[in-house]
């Protein structure tokens, strides 16, 4: 711990009480409908992006609460993320890894269409099948399809697919998330929720600053043009 922070049980206690009040994905929500508003949208979205994120575990993480993701050859867990089009969270849930993207939809769409009352979701192919056609029926949720054709080679940007999977990118660069270390998924999805309101703060501070008028000549300076 910084040496100017309390014990570290003391620590742990508000971080305990604030996962289990839910306070940290409440921070974030509040956060995210502010930068939307900045952006010049709704502060609640209409379309979402679902994809997920395995990630290796440390030896901290309990046996029942990790697996293998036999495609990533990744022992650990999987983040599961649904985000709206500037890639900021709507949704995360921590899942062992072998926990299949089309299980994790299954659960984390009706919360989705309950909370934000959303009817399009774009999907890359892991989410095909009958996942599609289940999302219409029961959930009357438009679940659209982005995938590879087949003479794409090499790392190609798809339509609506990149603005998901450029978010865990962003979460990676929180030290604390480039490895799962918590005994509780609910644990990791607190830390995610908490790196995701760090980059929109900085997010909104940089909006502000600009934003800001200056108070004295002296204080222009050139800019070049973008």
């Amino acid at each position: 711990m910084p040496v100017d922070f309390p014990a570290w049980d003391r620590v742990y206690a508000f971080f305990r009480r604030w996962r289990k009040q839910g306070l940290a994905g409440e921070l974030h929500d509040r956060l995210r409908g502010r930068v939307r508003t900045a952006e010049g949208r709704d502060r609640e979205p209409s379309a979402g992006i679902i994809d997920s994120q395995s990630v290796k575990a440390a030896a901290s993480v309990p046996a029942v609460s990790r697996g293998y993701d036999g495609g990533k050859k990744i022992n650990g867990r999987r983040r599961h993320v649904i985000t709206d089009s500037l890639g900021l969270l709507l949704m995360v849930w921590v899942t062992a890894a072998n926990v299949t993207d089309r299980q994790a939809a299954t659960a984390m769409l009706p919360v989705l269409r309950t909370r934000f009352r959303k009817t399009l979701v774009w999907a890359g192919g892991g989410y095909t099948g009958r996942l599609v056609t289940w999302a219409k029926e029961k959930l009357q949720l438009t679940l659209q399809i982005v995938k590879r054709s087949d003479d794409m080679t090499g790392s190609v940007v798809l339509p609506r697919r990149w603005v998901v999977e450029r978010s865990p990118g962003w979460l990676m660069r929180s030290r604390r998330l480039v490895r799962d270390f918590e005994a509780l998924p609910a644990s990791s999805e607190a830390f995610i929720y908490f790196s995701a309101s760090m980059l929109m703060a900085r997010r909104l501070a940089r909006t502000t600053a600009v934003s800001r008028p200056l108070s004295s000549p002296r204080q222009a300076r050139p800019t070049l043009a973008a």
